[in-house]
């Protein structure tokens, strides 16, 4: 008698095994032998596959800690630029020149020429590793300018040149212990309204819902303006890995840890005196109701007012309408709360903190805080239905609600329906990577962290003689074809012969790891002693 599913899947679970494994077909070129492998399906949500998202929440602390405390910088500068580069740039520059006397003399035909070559010469400097702007002719439009001068409303800051250097200073104690302290900083939105202890509002009918939902949409925005303020007021490319997360209250919320150390004081200064100006056309009050939305008209490629059949204003006519003396539909900024706490290498603490800015990394948004209660769940719903008809970007179905056509806009679009991330009820508002890290945080991508753990097992299993046992153990890479199986393949087996073959094999790679481990002396620092390392040696994995 065949076990049930969900007995299968809950042996899974407890072996760290994928409980939607995607089977794929292996194939020797050589020989031509062929075999199906269960292959993990990499979803970062519990709800999804747990197996999985336990894997990647690890994979984000290991590249958190090899980035908070370095004491060298993770990249070497650029090397110098080949005399080729050279060439090819003076002979770009000569063609700006020429380009600018043939716009003055009126020579289309010349202009058109000129940009021809300067498209040739990008593509030679792309293939020699250099990038650059694009070339003039190729611009559709001007840039609007926008005024640079700071709000009235918001204090200044100070402004020092940014020198070339990513790790904090060093402190000597009164012993003679040279410390190199890191930070852990929270930051959060504004307040929308008094709220109880459960994060629910005391007066659900003057909760500004509505900035709330604008504050989640663009916060993404406000939180690079800071980093860009930091680096300029302290005077050095401060580095990060922040994680954006709901707080109780639903408001935006950031964890970060920060290489090197920050005054407080200047870090309330910064954060009061960031603010993202969002310049979207007025979308206060809505012109269409949901009874009588704009409709799409094939002959003139737009959308039409329902009574009148007039076009309605594109994207670019909405944004020159916004004159030089207008306010932005939007400002978002940071609250008054902000914490600051200072972190040391290999310090208890910092383990827990990292931990800490993960924790949530494997649930929704909507579930990170509890929901037990009806009132909770009607403080979400109201939060989502705000969204719900928010504008979430240029492209968004909802400004048809506001009378100005979309950016890009294709028939089909219904105002409320908008397929954008922002807009679904599990994201709250955030459309963009809930993990924020800086380019120079550990010097190698999360591809890059992952290799170093397979390196790291199989290291393991070079000392005790093995070389594991894989499915594709003893096959070159370089000599390998895999292949997606479709849905009703002949040939696909069940799952539950799936998961059982993946477990079979997890046990397998536990023992022979459990007993490498037993000659060595532990897992490198990056990798944590209770994850579930020997996935990471799976072939399997590291091949999807």
């Amino acid at each position: 008698m065949p076990l049930a599913r969900h007995v299968v899947e809950s042996v899974a679970i407890d072996n760290g095994v994928c409980i939607r494994p995607m089977p794929m077909r292996r194939t020797n070129l050589d020989t031509g032998e062929t075999e199906i492998v269960p292959v993990p399906c990499g979803a970062t949500l519990a709800s999804t596959c747990p197996p999985c998202a336990e894997r990647a929440r690890r994979l984000r602390m290991a590249q958190c800690k090899a980035g908070w405390h370095l004491d060298d910088e993770p990249l070497p500068d650029p090397d110098p630029p080949s005399e080729e580069v050279k060439i090819l740039a003076g002979f770009r520059a000569d063609l700006e020149v020429h380009r600018r006397d043939a716009e003055r003399d009126g020579d289309a035909a010349g202009v058109a020429e000129i940009d021809e070559l300067i498209g040739q010469v990008d593509d030679e400097l792309s293939a020699l590793g250099v990038r650059g702007r694009a070339a003039p002719g190729n611009r559709e439009r001007p840039r609007r300018i926008r005024s640079t001068r700071r709000r009235q409303d918001a204090p200044d800051l100070p402004r020092l040149p940014v020198e070339k250097r990513t790790v904090g200073r060093t402190f000597e104690a009164v012993d003679g212990t040279v410390r190199r302290p890191s930070m852990f900083l929270t930051l959060t939105c504004d307040t929308y309204g008094r709220v109880n202890s459960d994060g629910t509002p005391v007066d659900p009918s003057s909760y500004d819902y509505r900035r709330a939902a604008r504050d989640a949409i663009h916060f993404p925005k406000l939180v690079d303006r800071f980093w860009q303020n930091l680096r300029r007021a302290v005077g050095w490319d401060v580095q990060y890995f922040a994680v954006l997360e709901p707080q109780r209250r639903l408001a935006p919320h950031l964890h970060a840890a920060i290489r090197g150390t920050v005054p407080r004081n200047l870090l309330r200064q910064v954060a009061a005196a960031t603010y993202h100006q969002v310049w979207w056309p007025p979308c206060d009050r809505p012109v269409y109701g949901d009874d009588r939305l704009p409709v799409w008209d094939e002959a003139a490629g737009g959308y039409l007012d329902p009574a009148s059949g007039a076009p309605l204003i594109t994207w670019d006519e909405a944004l020159d309408a916004i004159g030089e003396d207008d306010e932005p539909a939007h400002v978002v900024s940071f609250g008054p709360q902000l914490r600051a706490d200072g972190m040391t290498a290999n310090s208890a603490n910092t383990g827990r903190m990292i931990g800490y800015l993960t924790k949530y990394l494997t649930k929704s948004l909507d579930a990170c805080h509890a929901t037990d209660t009806d009132t909770q769940r009607r403080h979400v719903d109201r939060l989502a239905e705000a969204l719900r008809h928010e504008p979430c970007s240029p492209t968004c179905a909802n400004w048809l609600r506001y009378g100005v056509q979309p950016k890009n806009a294709k028939p089909g679009l219904v105002s409320g329906r908008c397929r954008g991330k922002a807009h679904r009820r599990e994201t709250l508002g955030f459309g963009g990577r809930r993990v924020l890290v800086s380019r120079k945080w550990s010097g190698k991508t999360l591809s890059d962290h992952k290799a170093d753990r397979v390196a790291f097992i199989r290291q393991q299993l070079e000392a005790l003689g093995q070389t594991g046992t894989g499915p594709a153990a003893g096959h070159d890479p370089a000599r390998t074809a895999w292949t997606l199986l479709r849905p009703g393949d002949p040939t696909a087996p069940r799952r539950e012969h799936l998961l059982l073959h993946a477990v079979a094999q997890r046990r397998a790679w536990r023992a022979q790891f459990d007993a490498a481990r037993l000659l060595t002396t532990g897992p490198p620092p990056d990798v944590p002693a209770t994850a579930p390392a020997a996935s990471a040696a799976s072939p399997a994995h590291r091949a999807a």
